[in-house]
């Protein structure tokens, strides 16, 4: 059995805050060998750790895939983050172990039509889980174009220059679940 962390509810108002519009709690993770990245707590559904051995792989998928879990009796498609963006892929870091951490995105409501459509999800292999950040959207900036990883420019909102002088990726959960494969129709 995994263990699993369920994320705080994002609607809750903010401790502290007088512009909470302004604001959005993110998930702060690290991708190996040296990305600190952040996700939007809104677009997670889960944060939990997956034995690699419950993952089922699937052939002829990109090596990125890692398989599909079964998760709450659901088939939830499992992407390695850092290997997609072009980064060290989690089964050949140093301290792999045998579970992975792993963060479930879903797509979020303003992008479902119908309450028949089934929601979008996607779980996320991430290398070490930090903390929850509350970030001022307005300061999310372009990141100079020599200094990122030509991987992750698909997948990126932008920056965030914190005061203490910590640049965190602000990755767009969105392309990542665009990423994966469509099926042959």
């Amino acid at each position: 059995m995994s263990n699993s962390l369920s994320v705080p509810n994002p609607l809750l108002p903010l401790p502290n805050s007088e512009s909470s519009s302004e604001r959005e709690p993110f998930l702060r993770f690290h991708l190996e060998p040296d990305t600190t990245a952040l996700l939007s707590l809104p677009q997670l559904a889960e944060v939990f750790n997956i034995p690699i051995s419950q993952i089922v792989p699937i052939p002829h998928m990109p090596a990125w895939i890692r398989g599909v879990y079964n998760w709450r009796g659901e088939i939830l498609w499992i992407a390695d983050l850092g290997h997609l963006v072009g980064l060290t892929p989690s089964y050949q870091q140093r301290h792999s172990t045998l579970t992975y951490t792993t963060v479930v995105l879903h797509s979020l409501p303003n992008n479902v039509t119908s309450t028949t459509v089934k929601q979008q999800l996607l779980g996320v292999i991430v290398n070490r889980l930090e903390d929850i950040e509350w970030c001022d959207l307005g300061q999310i900036q372009s990141p100079p174009p020599s200094t990122v990883h030509q991987g992750l420019l698909p997948f990126l909102r932008g920056y965030w220059w914190k005061a203490d002088d910590d640049v965190l990726a602000v990755l767009d959960g969105e392309a990542i679940m665009a990423a994966m494969p469509k099926p042959d129709v």
